[in-house]
C-alpha cells in the first residue's frame, strides 16, 4: 500500500485525538510530493523539519487554485474529475482537480450522516438553480448524491420551479407522514425568492442554506437573511452547509451560522495584517485557514479570504470576506 493509499484508508478513523499527527504526516507528505506547495513553502523561508504542531504549517492561498494545478506530482497526467467555483463572467474560478469522485462522494456522506443522521430517513429537494446553469459544480455532485441516496422519487432538483417544490413538501407530508424529513437545499437568493412571492408552511423542513446572492441580490448579513427565512418559513433555524470547491469536506450549522467542525477538518485564524501569525486566541476574528484532510490528493492547508472566529470548543462562524476578494457561493457581508 502507497503513502497516498494509506492515508486514505485512515480517514475514517480521523478524531481529536489523531487528527494533529496525521495533519502533521500529511502536510510532510505533501510538501515532499506537491511541486507547488513545495515552492510556496521553500519560498516563503518555513523549513518542514520545524513543522512539529499544527499551527507551524504553511497554509496555501486559496489563488493558487486559479492558476495552478494543485495535485500531487504523480497524479498530473491522470484523467481527474474539475470541479469549478462559481464567480463573475470577469473573474478566473478556481479549479479542484479530484483523482477519486468516489473518495470525495463518500466523505461527504460520512460529514453529513454524522451530523444529521442517514440519508436514506430524508427527501432531499434542492433549490441551486445558479449552479446546475454552470458545470463541474462540486455541490451540485454533492447534493445529486445525497439525492440519489434518499432513494424517493420526490427527491431532487427544482431549478426555478418553487410552485412544484411547494407542491412536493405538501405531497410529501401527505404520503410520507413522520417516515422522511424534508430538507430543502437551497441557494440564499433562490430561498429569499420563494420567501417573498409565497406564503408557505416549511415548518416540519429542514432549510438548508448554502450562502451566496450570485448577483442576483443585493448581499445581506447573516443575521438578516435568516430572520427574513425564518418569519417567511415558520421554522425556528436557519441550516447551513460551509464548503469550497477547494475542499472534500463540509462542514455544518443548524442555527445562528454556527458551523460544528466535521472530524476531517479543523478552522484557524490568523492575524489580519499578517497572514503567517496564526491566533491563539479563542473567539478573536482573523482570516480563516482550514485544513482539510481529505484534501489528499491535492492541498489540505489552505488560506481562504473569508473572516471569522473559532470558539473555545473548536466551532466557528463565517462573518464575512477580505475587501477585494472574488464574490463565492458562501458570500455574505461582515456583521
Amino acid at each position: 500500500m502507497s503513502e497516498r493509499e494509506r492515508f486514505k484508508s485512515e480517514i475514517d478513523a480521523i478524531n481529536a485525538e489523531n487528527f494533529e499527527n496525521f495533519a502533521l504526516q500529511l502536510f510532510q507528505f505533501q510538501y515532499k510530493n506537491n511541486k507547488i506547495y513545495k515552492k510556496y513553502v521553500d519560498a516563503i523561508g518555513r523549513i518542514p523539519e520545524n513543522v512539529r504542531k499544527i499551527a507551524d504549517i504553511p497554509f496555501l492561498p486559496i489563488e493558487f487554485f486559479k492558476t495552478q494545478k494543485i495535485v500531487l506530482d504523480d497524479l498530473a497526467k491522470h484523467p481527474t474529475t474539475i470541479f469549478e467555483s462559481s464567480g463573475t463572467t470577469t473573474n478566473v474560478n478556481s479549479k479542484h482537480h479530484v483523482f477519486d469522485l468516489s473518495f470525495y462522494l463518500d466523505n461527504c456522506r460520512r460529514i453529513f450522516e454524522c451530523t444529521y443522521g442517514a440519508l436514506d430517513d430524508y427527501v432531499i429537494l434542492a433549490l441551486l438553480p445558479s449552479y446546475l446553469e454552470r458545470d463541474n459544480s462540486s455541490l451540485v455532485a454533492m447534493v445529486n448524491f445525497f439525492v440519489e441516496q434518499t432513494a424517493s422519487s420526490l427527491s431532487g432538483f427544482y431549478l426555478y420551479n418553487y410552485q412544484e417544490l411547494i407542491a412536493a413538501v405538501s405531497r410529501i407530508k401527505e404520503t410520507e407522514g413522520h417516515q422522511k424529513k424534508i430538507i430543502i437545499w437551497g441557494v440564499s437568493f433562490a430561498l429569499l425568492d420563494i420567501a417573498e412571492q409565497y406564503k408557505v408552511d416549511f415548518s416540519d423542513c429542514i432549510i438548508m442554506e448554502t450562502g451566496g446572492m450570485k448577483g442576483r441580490r443585493a448581499e445581506l448579513t447573516r443575521e438578516t437573511l435568516h430572520d427574513q427565512l425564518v418569519n417567511s418559513f415558520q421554522v425556528k433555524a436557519i441550516h447551513s452547509e460551509y464548503g469550497m470547491t477547494e475542499l472534500l469536506s463540509q462542514c455544518y450549522s443548524r442555527g445562528e451560522g454556527l458551523f460544528s467542525i466535521s472530524s476531517t477538518m479543523r478552522i484557524l485564524t490568523r492575524e489580519v495584517n499578517d497572514p503567517f501569525a496564526i491566533n491563539t486566541q479563542a473567539d478573536k476574528a482573523g482570516g480563516i485557514n482550514i485544513i482539510d484532510l481529505a484534501n489528499i490528493d491535492s492541498c489540505a492547508f489552505i488560506e481562504t479570504k473569508d473572516i471569522g472566529k473559532v470558539h473555545s470548543n473548536g466551532d466557528f462562524e463565517v462573518l464575512g470576506r477580505f475587501d477585494y476578494s472574488d464574490i463565492r457561493g458562501c458570500n455574505l457581508l461582515i456583521s
